[in-house]
């Protein structure tokens, strides 16, 4: 096992700010980054994050990942996006065989990309599967050298493959990207050049030893206490990361215009007892928000077990604190490009593309509202059969 010490990804987010922030204006336009910057970040080795040592990755703690992901999206929220989707599909890696995950990882600029599950059925055939489909939202995908794909199994006898819980198995199969078709979908209002697009097979064949399943935790193979945490729940964190960076973008451009900017027939916006409590109300759920997220990742980690998976009550609290985050932030962003005024609506000011940023993000299924009912069914001792 590799046991250099790990470069500080905060400390490379930083470095690579002004070139993330000079870069912005191709990111939203092209919906691509470009690739000067893109060969900085894999060389910053920020897409390997939370990728196992084991296969050459870094393996970072869950909160020194927050805060740089936070980082990049203070620059650039499509960016941060990329960067974040990226390691989070490198959390397939350790539900592999050591030798597989070597073989998709070994290049230093290997990303995975794909899209959420749908009704895409994958046949079982002699040593491994056959699957024809259309998937959506697959970030970073033209960035990717490998693709995947999650889908049910239909077995030789037309029956669905269950898991040991009687549920149909979701099975995530891996093959490289050229063997997909790219469909260019992605023409949002925000996150434009997270290339968020669709992409098809037709009659692929997957080898079994490049097809696992996410689905189940404690099939994973890799030890330590990163990897008792769900792909889920490190999903969120990575979303929640994304907005608390735009968020704090956002805050900080406002108060620096509320410091020199005096609307027509009203005193400085830094001297308005409104503005002013209105500031300090944003400061504290922002910060707050944040705060209760790194604990909640900090005292988890601190006991999480090297081989089993956290247990529910954890996954709940990974959920609850990530959902939090995400909603705060909004409010936050919400607040500051009300306040700005007319300052708010014009292209190339710090709020405006920040603001169609975070309303896309919201619109995500980490943003979910529904993440409180669920995490309250837990709290009230009504736990789902199933919680990732």
């Amino acid at each position: 096992m590799d046991t250099r010490d790990p470069p500080d990804p905060l400390a490379m987010a930083r470095d690579l700010g002004a070139a993330i922030a000079a870069a912005a204006d191709a990111v939203e336009s092209t919906r691509r980054i470009p690739e000067p910057l893109l060969a900085r970040l894999h060389e910053s080795r920020l897409f390997r994050m939370l990728l196992p040592r084991s296969v050459g990755g870094d393996q970072v703690e869950p909160g020194r990942y927050l805060v740089a992901i936070e980082e990049i999206a203070r620059h650039d929220a499509s960016v941060a996006w990329n960067v974040f989707v990226a390691n989070s599909s490198s959390l397939i890696a350790p539900f592999f065989d050591p030798a597989v995950a070597r073989t998709i990882f070994a290049d230093p600029t290997t990303i995975v990309a794909w899209g959420p599950p749908n009704a895409t059925r994958a046949s079982a055939v002699a040593g491994g599967y056959r699957v024809s489909g259309t998937w959506d939202f697959a970030s970073g995908c033209r960035n990717a050298n490998w693709m995947g794909a999650h889908c049910h199994v239909v077995e030789a006898d037309g029956s669905l493959r269950l898991n040991r819980r009687g549920r149909p198995v979701i099975r995530s199969l891996l093959f490289p990207a050229e063997q997909a078709t790219l469909i260019d979908t992605w023409n949002t209002i925000g996150l434009r050049g997270t290339a968020s697009d669709s992409y098809s097979v037709a009659d692929l064949f997957v080898p079994e030893r490049f097809s696992t399943t996410r689905e189940e935790p404690e099939l994973r193979r890799e030890r330590g206490p990163l990897y008792a945490f769900t792909m889920q729940g490190l999903y969120a964190v990575g979303v929640a990361s994304v907005a608390l960076g735009i968020a704090r973008a956002m805050l900080d451009a406002f108060i620096g215009l509320a410091s020199k900017k005096t609307p027509r027939g009203l005193a400085r916006l830094a001297d308005s007892a409104v503005v002013q409590a209105d500031v300090a109300r944003a400061e504290a759920r922002l910060g707050a928000a944040r705060a209760y997220l790194l604990e909640t990742l900090a005292t988890i980690y601190a006991h999480a077990d090297d081989v089993d998976p956290i247990d529910v009550g954890d996954r709940a609290r990974v959920r609850l604190a990530c959902t939090n985050a995400i909603h705060g932030a909004i409010e936050v962003a919400d607040f500051t490009y009300k306040a700005a005024g007319v300052d708010g609506i014009f292209p190339g000011s710090p709020f405006e593309r920040r603001f169609r940023d975070i309303h896309t993000l919201s619109q995500q299924i980490q943003a979910r509202s529904a993440h409180f009912e669920a995490v309250g069914q837990i709290l009230l001792g009504m736990p789902p059969e199933v919680f990732l």
